[in-house]
């Protein structure tokens, strides 16, 4: 099989790329799903908060996938669900996919520009290295959601979640509403990694107890968890002794940090970034492979759909801009990086010739900080700075970089964007 374009995944990402370049003018395109309804990770959010920068309305994950999901399908992009994509390799122009499924078994694709929109998983019991026998009860807590919201089963009753990531803290919503009890919410950072507004909705509304600087240090049970004992940490994130508290329950779900599915991203032998787990791009997010790009959590994990989706609408256009044999590349490349305060930016490079006339750079920030600003500099002056009341680990920034503005520069090398704070304004 030959196609022009070929997206990974059908989720958020994967559904406003195909649309962004069928609109583009991608005629032989395709998406290639592993499970069996578009949507991705959306089919099982069903709160409300999606949407409001996209469509300007509040909706839920459903209706949020369900938009793009009409969209594509009007527009006849074709897809195929319960499909997987076991290798990726690039053969001088071509890149060729290893695909199978029931159906048609195992077989190849050709084609001429591929999309990385895998999005990502949840990280493991097996990864934090919590000691214990393994009883029933200790779920993700993205599995547990799937459970209630789609199977309508109950995980448990009593529950404690470690980790303070926004699914475990919707969860803590989710699973009070249900009728369990929510005994507590521990946290290793000494701030929450979840959006305050999912603190305040989710936690706060209900009652339920945060606690930073804790961690679950023991699981009790051997066929079921009977209980777990949490203690205090120390400023290296190690358990203080003589804080272990021991808390009854029947569930521990863990929300301890989403890892971008970037399997076939390594198999390929992309470049990639060792902070986001995701590769690094330029400002077409195109990989370091030419005509590979890739958009949303297999990126950088967001905070926002609204962002997945229009990067993902981006790395469409550049997509089909690449097919065009519009992306040659003009030799006037500027490195950006990230200073004091700053844990990366996405994209990592720009083309000043080659990027539209506003680039949007997002990045996070690596600690809570208070009357801050974020400010960006060219070859050691400064473009601009931007005061903010509060940065935070949990929420994604954004900057626009002016295309004029870089144009006007000497000849420019590196753009480095950081926090400056005023006195002591850095958040213990």
């Amino acid at each position: 099989m030959k196609k022009d374009l070929v997206i990974i995944g059908g989720g958020p990402a994967g559904l406003a790329a195909a649309i962004a370049a069928r609109e583009a003018g991608v005629e032989e395109l395709l998406i290639l799903e592993r499970d069996c309804r578009l949507g991705g990770i959306l089919n099982q959010c069903i709160h409300n908060g999606f949407g409001l920068h996209t469509f300007k309305e509040e909706l839920t994950g459903p209706e949020y996938a369900d938009r793009y999901i009409g969209k594509a399908k009007t527009l006849g992009i074709p897809y195929r669900l319960n499909t997987m994509v076991v290798d990726l390799r690039a053969e001088g122009q071509q890149k060729k996919l290893t695909v199978m499924n029931r159906e048609e078994g195992l077989y190849e694709i050709e084609a001429k520009a591929v999309i990385l929109a895998m999005g990502c998983r949840e990280r493991t019991r097996g990864a934090l290295n919590i000691p214990g026998f393994r009883p029933a009860g200790i779920y993700s807590a993205g599995t547990a959601q799937r459970y209630v919201n789609m199977e309508g089963r109950m995980p448990g009753r009593e529950v404690v979640i470690l980790g303070s990531g926004d699914i475990g803290l919707i969860m803590a919503r989710r699973m009070t509403l249900e009728g369990a009890r929510v005994k507590l919410v521990a946290e290793l950072m000494p701030y929450s990694g979840g959006l305050k507004r999912n603190i305040v909705q989710c936690l706060e509304d209900f009652g339920i107890p945060l606690r930073l600087s804790h961690t679950v240090v023991d699981i009790k049970g051997r066929d079921r968890v009977e209980g777990v004992t949490i203690a205090r940490v120390d400023g290296n994130l190690k358990p203080i002794p003589g804080t272990e508290e021991e808390i009854s329950c029947d569930t521990l779900l863990l929300s301890c940090g989403l890892i971008p599915e970037n399997e076939l991203s390594q198999g390929l032998g992309a470049a990639m970034n060792p902070v986001t787990g995701g590769p690094f791009v330029n400002e077409s997010l195109e990989t370091d492979k030419e005509g590979v790009f890739a958009c949303g959590n297999v990126l950088h994990v967001h905070d926002l759909v609204d962002y997945v989706s229009q990067e993902a609408e981006a790395a469409g256009r550049k997509a089909a801009a690449y097919l065009r044999g519009g992306l040659e590349g003009t030799g006037r490349v500027v490195s950006l990086r990230a200073a004091e305060g700053v844990r990366y930016t996405v994209p990592a490079s720009l083309d000043i010739g080659r990027m539209e006339e506003a680039q949007t750079v997002r990045f996070r920030v690596g600690d809570v900080y208070r009357d801050a600003a974020i400010e960006v500099s060219c070859d050691g002056r400064i473009l601009r700075s931007v005061k903010k009341k509060v940065l935070a680990p949990g929420e994604m920034e954004q900057i626009i970089l002016k295309k004029q503005e870089l144009e006007a520069a000497d000849n420019p090398k590196e753009i480095v964007i950081s926090v400056r704070t005023q006195g002591q304004g850095k958040e213990a």
